[in-house]
């Protein structure tokens, strides 16, 4: 790449060799003066024009769109813009969609934001505002265990079909009491993971309690509309159904880009703080260990989680560089510190996404090779 400084440099340096060290004063020709104010000009808007050539990466999405459903919305934010904005097929990025286990990212966000108040403690049991729990041998459970998939409550496997075929509850408190009475204990708490809904839910219904307003009353006011979410909803399309924290949230992909951003810029989002850093650190922790995985979903194979999202690389000393909630319906909003950027690559179809994993990480190798990283080997 040429480098432009050096050779604006020179030209400007050029009419006044000879002259250094001269007793004299110089009179600037207004062409020098011209070229000055060129040179200034290109320097302060030298970052504004630079490009990234994403045309590997547009090349991934077209060899890959069948298989992504044909309607695909790709975005990436870095420096404070999107430096890439693709779709294709029939959406674009203001198509609201249901995200599926995206969600889990969201309602951790939330949960967090009563634990920078102080209400909560992500190491309170679950006994402590539902009482009940400790008849059924769940005493123990804690938020922090429901965050991050270490409730021991029998589940079944994640798939596209448990979530279509979900039972359905009026409210959310009576799927968790669902889940205290009817379900077993398949291991103690805090020793094992199973990727599951049982635990984000329980987190949800605490937030009810504490905050004494609905699920989705207190997403709008601690996060969609703070974020500028307008058409992100957990509300189901059936008004008397209970909302589904774990996985049932609609949006798209410009609205869940604004929350990747603030997750990106550690709790800040136009000038406004919706978490602290603490908290986004928190949420980024390592949480279990892989020898703790009873069971995982495809898209998790290898990695670790967090709060609400997957650990998916980390650096020498064990922190998260990558982290991720990809969705079984194709949705995978991810964030690479390393590099400093957020992605979105958003669908609309059935298509269970989690077993295209290998997909997303080739699109995503595309990416890095584009922008480098910050982080030391």
């Amino acid at each position: 790449m040429i480098n432009t400084v050096s050779i604006l440099s020179k030209i400007i340096l050029f009419p006044f060799r000879g002259l250094r060290g001269a007793n004299m004063s110089l009179k600037l020709s207004p062409t020098c003066i011209k070229v000055s104010s060129v040179f200034i000009f290109l320097l302060f808007f030298q970052s504004v024009f630079a490009q990234y050539d994403f045309s590997e990466v547009d090349k991934k999405f077209e060899q890959y769109k069948k298989e992504l459903g044909n309607n695909v919305v790709a975005l990436v934010y870095k420096d404070g813009k999107l430096v890439y904005d693709k779709h294709w097929g029939d959406m674009d990025k203001k198509t609201i969609a249901p995200i599926a286990s995206c969600s889990k990212w969201l309602t951790a966000a939330v949960v967090m934001t009563l634990v920078d108040e102080g209400r909560i403690s992500l190491d309170d049991k679950v006994a402590k505002y539902i009482p009940d729990f400790a008849k059924y041998s769940k005493g123990y459970i804690t938020i922090r265990h429901c965050l991050s998939h270490q409730t021991g409550i029998e589940q079944e496997q994640a798939s596209v079909m448990n979530i279509l075929s979900r039972k359905k509850f009026n409210t959310l408190e009576e799927e968790v009491n669902d889940f205290m009475s009817r379900k077993d204990i398949a291991f103690n708490a805090g020793t094992g993971f199973w990727y599951g809904n049982a635990g984000l839910n329980i987190a949800g219904r605490i937030c009810e309690i504490v905050t004494k307003k609905n699920f989705q009353q207190l997403m709008l006011e601690r996060l969609f509309r703070p974020l500028g979410m307008r058409g992100t909803t957990f509300q189901n399309d059936n008004f008397n159904l209970a909302p589904n924290p774990s996985g049932g949230a609609k949006s798209s992909a410009d609205e869940y880009m604004n929350f990747l951003t603030m997750i990106l810029n550690k709790g800040m989002f136009n000038g406004k703080r919706i978490l602290s850093e603490a908290s986004i650190n928190e949420m980024q922790k390592e949480q279990i260990t892989l020898d703790m995985v009873k069971y995982t979903p495809a898209a998790g194979k290898g990695y670790t989680y967090g709060l609400g999202e997957w650990i998916m690389e980390k650096d020498a000393a064990g922190n998260s560089t990558v982290v991720a909630s990809p969705g079984l319906f194709g949705t995978w909003p991810f964030i690479d510190k390393c590099r400093g950027y957020a992605c979105i690559i958003f669908v609309k179809t059935l298509l269970g996404g989690e077993q295209k994993r290998n997909i997303y990480l080739d699109i995503k190798a595309s990416i890095d090779a584009v922008i480098p990283s910050n982080c030391k080997n």
